[in-house]
C-alpha cells in the first residue's frame, strides 16, 4: 500500500507519518512538504520526502509521477485564520488551486479515497456547538477557502466517484508544532513567549471560547478516515469534548511555565465562541480523548525547551494594509 501525505513537515503530517511508521510499517508513504510553515528535522527519514509546493507547476509533476496511490492524506495548508483577509491570493492559491491539484490526481489515478482537514472556520458564527448538520456560514477567506475544498471534493465524488472524508479539526496542538509563526496557533505563541519572557498576548477580552485538541488523540482517527467503510463521504468535527475560555487557557500556560505576564491588545475580526459536537467521531472515527489540556501542555512545554530555537517568520508585505491591527503593523 502507498499514501500521500502532503503538509508532512507540519504539526498533523509529521506527527501522522509517525504514527502510521509505528502501526502500519509496511505502508509506503510519500510525504509532500514546501517547507514553508513545517521543518526538515520533523520529517521521518524513513518516508520518501518531495520538497514542493502544491501549486508550482514544475513541482506537480514531480509529485503525480509518484502516483498512483491509495489515499490521499491532505493536511497542507496555511492556517493563519486571522490574517487571511490581508493576503487573500495567498489564501485562496495555498488552499483551494492546492487541493483542486490533489483532487485531479485523485480521480485520474482512481484513489480509494481522500481525506482532508478542512476547519471549523467553515460555521462561521453560528450558535455553538457546532453540529456537522449546520450549513457552513464562513466569515474570513480562510474559512470561505476550506468550504469551497469541502464542496469540491462532494462534486469529485458526483461525478467521479472518488470517495472522500472530511475533518474538521478542533484547533490541534503538540509537540513538532510550528511556534514559530505569530499569527496563528495560539497556544504555541504563548510558550515561546513565556520562553522568550515576553508577555503573553491575548487579543480583545480572553472570553472567546475554543476547544484545543492534543495530537496524539486525533492520528488512530485520521487513519480510520480512510479505512473505514463508515467513514466514506462524511463530515466529522474532530477534537476536543471539552471547551475553555482563552483567560482560561492562559492560566494554564501560566501554571506550566510559572510565567504570568499578559498583555490585552486589540480585538480582531473573529468569531467569538467556536466549539463543537463530537458524538459523530465517537460513532464513525472512535475518537476517544485520553489527554487533557493540562497534560498535553505540559508534553507540549517539555518538548519546546529541548527543541533548537528558529527564526520568526514575519509577512514582510501584505496584499492589504486596510484595518490590519496594530500588532501586525509594519513598524
Amino acid at each position: 500500500m502507498k499514501i500521500l501525505v502532503t503538509g508532512c513537515a507540519g504539526l498533523i503530517g509529521s506527527n501522522f507519518c509517525r504514527y502510521i511508521l509505528q502501526h502500519n510499517p509496511d505502508i509506503e508513504i510519500i510525504g509532500v512538504d514546501d517547507l514553508s510553515g513545517g521543518y526538515l528535522d520533523n520529517v521521518p527519514k524513513e518516508i520518501q520526502f518531495i520538497h514542493g509546493n502544491l501549486t508550482n507547476k514544475i513541482d506537480q509533476q514531480k509529485i503525480e509521477s509518484f502516483f498512483p496511490v491509495d489515499y490521499i492524506f491532505h493536511f497542507a495548508a496555511y492556517a493563519a485564520e486571522g490574517l487571511s483577509p490581508f493576503i487573500r491570493q495567498f489564501n485562496y492559491s495555498s488552499n483551494v488551486i492546492a487541493t483542486a491539484f490533489l483532487i485531479n490526481c485523485g480521480i485520474k489515478y482512481n484513489v480509494k479515497r481522500f481525506v482532508f482537514t478542512s476547519s471549523m472556520a467553515v460555521y462561521g458564527d453560528q450558535q455553538v456547538p457546532f453540529d456537522e448538520t449546520m450549513v457552513p456560514k464562513p466569515i474570513d477567506p480562510y474559512g470561505i477557502a476550506k468550504y469551497a475544498c469541502e464542496m469540491d471534493l462532494h462534486c469529485a465524488y458526483i461525478q467521479h466517484g472518488m470517495e472522500y472524508c472530511i475533518i474538521r479539526p478542533h484547533n490541534v496542538y503538540g509537540p513538532l508544532q510550528n511556534v514559530w509563526d505569530p499569527y496563528r496557533n495560539v497556544l504555541g505563541i504563548w510558550m515561546l513567549q513565556c520562553l522568550e519572557n515576553k508577555p503573553m498576548t491575548i487579543y480583545g477580552d480572553g472570553q472567546q471560547t475554543r476547544s484545543f485538541s492534543y495530537i496524539d488523540d486525533i492520528l488512530p482517527c485520521l487513519w480510520n478516515a480512510a479505512v473505514y467503510d463508515k467513514a466514506k463521504n462524511q463530515i466529522v468535527n474532530l477534537g476536543s469534548i471539552d471547551y475553555i475560555s482563552l483567560n482560561d487557557a492562559n492560566k494554564i500556560v501560566a501554571q506550566i511555565t510559572g510565567y504570568n505576564n499578559v498583555s490585552y491588545k486589540e480585538p480582531r475580526h473573529e468569531v467569538k465562541h467556536a466549539w463543537c459536537t463530537h458524538q459523530k467521531s465517537v460513532d464513525i472515527l472512535d475518537y476517544n480523548e485520553k489527554i487533557s489540556l493540562e497534560n498535553g501542555l505540559s508534553i507540549m512545554w517539555e518538548w519546546l525547551q529541548k527543541t533548537p530555537q528558529r527564526n520568526r517568520k514575519y509577512w514582510t508585505h501584505y496584499e492589504l494594509n486596510n484595518d490590519i491591527y496594530s500588532y501586525w503593523k509594519h513598524t
